[in-house]
């Protein structure tokens, strides 16, 4: 088939999630090759986000793919309740890389399910209804975990289901009250968020999840002292503290997972994405010794077809082994530090840009109007000019594929991304960015 053909089918056929159906304009791809994919004009493309961030090890790992195909000649399929090889073996793993709090893993589809099955399990755990997440967040779009989503994407499932609760996380770029320090941002954060603990009844609380560095809302990196203070409040008040991974852990921020960075141990941790590079669907909750303990003599109320499915854990297998074998942590913090010199440097040399925030290779550009003033470049959820939309149009002619949110653009490559690889494509986000200074003059 030609591009044109599979762009019109497409468009036909498949509702495209986020979108105007009649705006979208799908690129067709034909191939994929590390950090580059190819249409069927032969246009090359750099995945700048790593498709959704789950991409981790870039297009055609061969030591994946065939993993995929071996299973796939020993059986395809087998319900959650048999013991599976791949199955057992990635659980296994899996516990053994999380803190030696930890005791077994309920996988599931995505990281969507994973965080409603969380949710179920700190429900089931504690006896109590009520569960915080903050507002500058998003962990899925299905009914549960878009309640525990807090940004504008929550909104088509309002009214929504009773006794999930809201909180503002850190944002010091753009809080009203300067802080003199992080440790001094912290306390204060802290504290507003004790006071609502205690409106809301320390009793009827079962957990607060957090994506531990807020993602696509911003990259948002805790300051210090924060996320070992929300431990301290919930071991304090009973509460459960589930740490969402989905699109930090799997060494996307310089560790295996992003609450190595700060010290902690979470009660749960739910991920995705990077534990298989995206290639087949996985998601899971690691959840403490003493949580599956419980579950010994109580029913685990939680079930999916999907499961654990052979094909996703035999490709959750041969990732993490690529991982650990060939160093991923290691290159993931030798070339995040040029990304964030190079982001810094932007930073210092556009109008357009207010800040940038940035670990590992994770990272986030803040666009503004006026940086006196901090003024976004679009007010908050509300892109009438279809800016950024424009912006990500002027990269994408440049072959720098990524997305934007808010006034924000995501920079989350492939952790395979070489120096020289990540210099050439910063240099295009460079030219763009001086385009987008004359928007705003």
């Amino acid at each position: 088939m030609t591009g044109e053909n599979i762009k019109r089918i497409s468009k036909t056929y498949n509702l495209q999630s986020w979108s105007a159906q009649a705006a979208t304009n799908p690129l067709p791809v034909q191939k994929g090759e590390g950090i580059y994919f190819w249409d069927f004009d032969d246009n090359r493309y750099t995945d700048m986000s790593s498709q959704l961030v789950n991409m981790n090890l870039g297009f055609a790992n061969r030591e994946i793919v065939e993993a995929i195909k071996k299973q796939a000649d020993e059986y395809c399929f087998i319900a959650p309740s048999y013991a599976a090889e791949p199955r057992a073996l990635l659980a296994e793993k899996i516990v053994s890389l999380m803190p030696d709090t930890m005791g077994k893993v309920f996988f599931t589809n995505a990281g969507a399910d994973a965080n409603e099955n969380a949710v179920k399990m700190a429900r089931m755990f504690t006896g109590r209804k009520k569960v915080f997440s903050r507002y500058r967040s998003y962990h899925g779009s299905s009914f549960g975990a878009g309640n525990l989503t807090g940004e504008p994407r929550r909104y088509p499932l309002e009214p929504g289901v009773p006794g999930f609760v809201k909180f503002f996380d850190p944002y010091l770029y753009r809080e009203a009250v300067q802080f003199e320090s992080e440790e001094a941002a912290s306390a204060f954060y802290l504290a507003k968020l004790e006071e609502q603990i205690q409106y809301e009844n320390p009793n009827d609380i079962a957990a607060i999840v957090l994506e531990t560095i807020t993602g696509s809302n911003g990259v948002l990196i805790p300051p210090k002292g924060y996320l070992p203070g929300v431990r301290a409040l919930c071991d304090q008040y009973g509460i459960l503290l589930i740490c969402d991974e989905v699109m930090t852990g799997w060494c996307r921020t310089g560790k295996m997972f992003a609450f190595e960075h700060f010290d902690i141990k979470p009660d749960m941790v739910t991920f995705a994405k990077g534990v298989t590079c995206g290639y087949v669907p996985l998601g899971g909750v690691a959840v403490s010794k003493e949580i599956a303990g419980y579950f010994d003599d109580h029913v685990l109320s939680c079930g999916l077809t999907y499961s654990g499915h052979p094909l996703a854990c035999a490709a959750g297998n041969a990732c993490i082994k690529y991982y650990e074998e060939n160093n991923i942590l290691e290159h993931v913090n030798k070339v995040g530090k040029v990304l964030g010199d190079t982001l810094e440097k932007l930073k210092e040399t556009h109008a357009c840009v207010g800040d940038v925030r940035y670990i590992g290779l994770f990272s986030a550009v803040e666009l503004v109007r006026d940086k006196g003033t901090k003024e976004p470049l679009v007010p908050y959820g509300k892109d009438t000019e279809g800016l950024m939309k424009k912006i990500n149009g002027k990269l994408i002619a440049k072959g720098f594929m990524t997305y934007t949110h808010e006034n924000m653009i995501l920079v989350a490559p492939p952790l395979i991304i070489t120096e020289a690889q990540l210099k050439e494509e910063l240099e295009k986000l460079n030219e763009v960015l001086y385009d987008v200074d004359q928007m705003i003059l």
